[in-house]
């Protein structure tokens, strides 16, 4: 589980990709980044469907990019990203993603 201290850091750093043009979000944005190999890390909120959740694991797997799945909602993720509701996204930029990657992967 995260620390709730971390939860508003790594959903600033969402805010900062989004405005550094360095992030997709929605699913097919985020699709479009996995299969054309922008995406450096996906995100998948945790009430993202089933379906969602399935189909963006196969797409990572198959083509070789991380995923995580993040204790947000998919109205945390659509807020960080100054838009409606969000299941997934990707982050398109190498430093940003192991940011906010080592950010959410923290325990403590």
């Amino acid at each position: 589980m995260m620390n709730e201290q971390k939860k508003p850091r790594a959903l600033f750093m969402l805010g900062l990709c989004r405005k550094a043009g360095k992030s997709r979000s929605g699913e097919e944005l985020c699709e479009e980044a996995i299969r054309s190999q922008k995406a450096c890390v996906v995100l998948v909120a945790q009430d993202a469907s089933p379906n969602t959740y399935k189909k963006f694991h196969d797409k990572c797997r198959f083509y070789s990019v991380p995923i995580i799945d993040t204790p947000f909602s998919k109205e945390e993720l659509g807020a960080a990203m100054g838009q409606t509701a969000r299941s997934c996204v990707a982050i398109c930029e190498q430093g940003l993603a192991k940011g906010l990657t080592e950010i959410l992967q923290k325990n403590a």
